[in-house]
């Protein structure tokens, strides 16, 4: 009889009766196997797991628990990490122990070096936004310690506290901030204000370069100080206004008795008479280059939404009272006639229209930068001494190359490129007017360009030129142009940078005179720079009105070192007097500056690194031709 059982892989398992021992027979029949299998020989493996732990040892192998391996092969393996773990640890140890040589950057070139130079000017010009009634030195900017890297002018204090609040018949009265404007203490906001888009433009422009001087802080810095005081002077929460505040102080020249800040000379912070306040109310040239200047900065704090956004309104604000209340700021024997005196508004409004679109995005903007009627009364269709001279007073040739830029970049097409193409052709030819195969401008025998035809004070146009051939020479290389047409002939790109350099390279010292004419660059500058500030000791001496007279007409050298001050140039024979008291040589202003600043970021660095092609189109929507009309219908 057999009985089957479940076989646990699947099968039938059967068992038989006959298998049915008994445990003895079993153990029995086991110890018959183990004999047998003792009979036989055993390898080394499994004799060693019948030995005990001692006999083990005296083995050649050993037990790793899950591979067992050659004693000799164990010892080896196990020295050989433990000696390249000491020698790894050993040049480690003399890796961090010897002293490394790094390899320095190459240093700054000569542009960059005076760039940084060139923006200290601007903190030499500031005022302080402490509040006090007083107008005299209350406290230093700078504090003790470690000085902040942009507030080291450390001869300059707070001053003229109460501008706005000493003029009773103001509407406005806190005008306290913004710059002086050359080497008094006047605050001339037309200049100022332009001096802020030259700027900002050069930001928008060139921001990776400022930011590789490490100097875009600063910059930024720089422009939020006076579009932060320009928001000051009229009610920027308004959207229709009557009047701005277009100056502060007194640039009286004929010769006193009533102090003024003309007929005196002392330290600013020192002031105390009374400052009026000029009110325009029909100023739209001033009103346009204002919201040129709020409109521009506004692209350099597109990131800050709210600031910008306040720009914005500002902008549109100054630029409707520009248009509404037609008139020159400078009309009608005003102070300002004496000092900036603005030959025409038409300019401005092709200048500041144009910012407010790239601010804004708005066509009405461009439809009014490229309207025929306002290009013509700016004189974009006729020459002139002064055609091509980019300043303070003339923005045309600025404004041709900022819509020349939208027609490389954006090509919108109609109703806008007829216009624009006449922009972007009166650009070449004005590029053409700034090579030395062209007769448009002389030169003197050192090299200088005469854009102001000999007249005095050269440099701040200048280097406004060198700004526009550098800038529109990076807008060719980014649209992959090569070069443009003068006439017949063709120039490369590299041409109009070799212009700039040129000029740059003439301020900076390559000049019959060997003299740099940006203070604190080089070792020969001007010493009698015409700046009441720099001419007069910090000896805590409070000199009045005439007690500083001493030190505008001493020939001892300025005690305080004006760094980065571009001064007025030499004549047309390229001499050069360095006196402090004749300010066609030796004074500074700070629309020069912002030209020297925009000029040499331009120039500076690694010459690979173009201009920003994108961020001046922020607010920009995409743009699409708008077909032309349909012709009128057929007649028979």
């Amino acid at each position: 009889m057999s009985m089957y059982g479940r076989d646990p892989w699947g099968g039938p398992l059967e068992i038989n009766a006959a298998d049915s021992a008994t445990d003895d027979d079993r153990s029995r029949n086991l110890n018959d196997f183990d004999r047998a299998a003792m009979s036989r020989p055993l390898d080394e493996t499994q004799q060693s797991w019948l030995l005990g732990p001692g006999e083990q040892k005296k083995k050649k192998y050993v037990d790793l628990g899950c591979i067992i391996v050659s004693r000799k092969i164990f010892l080896w393996t196990v020295g050989t990490v433990l000696a390249a773990g000491f020698l790894i640890g050993f040049i480690t140890l003399i890796v961090k122990t010897v002293p490394r040589h790094h390899h320095r950057p190459p240093p700054p070139d000569n542009y960059t070096v005076a760039m940084n130079k060139a923006l200290m000017f601007f903190n030499a010009q500031k005022f302080s936004f402490f509040h006090s009634n007083t107008c005299i030195l209350l406290t230093s900017i700078i504090t003790a310690g470690k000085l902040p890297r942009h507030n080291n002018v450390s001869w300059r204090g707070n001053s003229c506290l109460n501008d706005g609040k000493s003029d009773s018949s103001s509407v406005i009265k806190d005008l306290v901030g913004g710059y002086y404007d050359a080497g008094d203490a006047i605050k001339f906001n037309f200049p100022a204000s332009f001096a802020m888009t030259m700027l900002s433009w050069s930001v928008i422009e060139y921001s990776a370069k400022y930011e590789a001087a490490g100097e875009l802080s600063h910059i930024k810095d720089v422009i939020k100080w006076g579009t932060d005081y320009f928001l000051k002077t009229f009610n920027n929460s308004a959207d229709t206004i009557d009047r701005i505040a277009a100056q502060v102080g007194v640039g009286d020249t004929s010769g006193g008795p009533t102090p003024n800040d003309h007929y005196c000379w002392m330290r600013p912070e020192d002031i105390d008479y009374e400052r009026p306040v000029y009110e325009c109310h029909s100023c739209s040239d001033l009103g346009a280059e204002m919201a040129a200047a709020l409109a521009a900065a506004s692209i350099v704090f597109k990131d800050n939404k709210a600031y910008s956004q306040k720009l914005v309104h500002g902008a549109r604000t100054l630029f409707k009272f520009a248009r509404d209340q037609r008139g020159r700021y400078s009309a009608g024997g005003a102070d300002a006639a004496i000092f900036y005196n603005s030959s025409s508004y038409w300019d401005e409004f092709v200048w500041g229209a144009s910012w407010l679109y790239y601010a804004t995005g708005n066509t009405s903007y461009l439809q009014l930068a490229t309207n025929p009627v306002l290009a013509k009364h700016a004189g974009a269709f006729w020459g002139g001494p002064d055609y091509g001279v980019f300043s303070w007073d003339n923005k045309l040739a600025g404004a041709q190359v900022l819509l020349s830029r939208m027609r490389l970049f954006l090509s919108p097409g109609y109703p806008y490129e007829e216009i624009l193409r006449t922009f972007h052709n009166q650009t070449s030819i004005v590029m053409c007017s700034y090579l030395p195969y062209f007769t448009s401008f002389n030169r003197t025998k050192g090299g200088l360009i005469e854009l102001n035809h000999g007249r005095p004070q050269p440099l701040q146009y200048v280097v406004n030129a060198a700004f526009l051939a550098t800038l529109y020479s990076d807008y060719l290389s980014a649209s992959d142009t090569p070069g443009w047409y003068c006439g017949p002939n063709f120039y490369s790109t590299d041409v109009l940078r070799k212009f700039a350099e040129t000029q740059i390279d003439y301020i900076l010292g390559k000049n019959p005179r060997g003299m740099s004419y940006v203070v604190g660059f080089g070792n020969h500058y001007p010493k009698h720079v015409h700046h009441r500030g720099a001419s007069i000791p910090k000896n805590k001496v409070k000199y009045n009105c005439k007690g500083g007279w001493k030190w505008r007409d001493t020939s001892k050298l300025n005690p305080n070192t004006l760094v980065g001050a571009m001064v007025a140039g030499p004549d047309k024979h390229d001499g050069f007097h360095d006196v402090r008291t004749n300010y066609n040589y030796t004074e500074p202003t700070i629309a020069g500056n912002a030209g020297l600043v925009a000029a040499l970021v331009a120039l500076s660095g690694d010459k690979s690194v173009g201009i920003d092609k994108n961020t001046m189109f922020s607010a920009v929507p995409p743009m699409s031709p708008t077909p032309p009309p349909p012709p009128a219908p057929w007649k028979p």
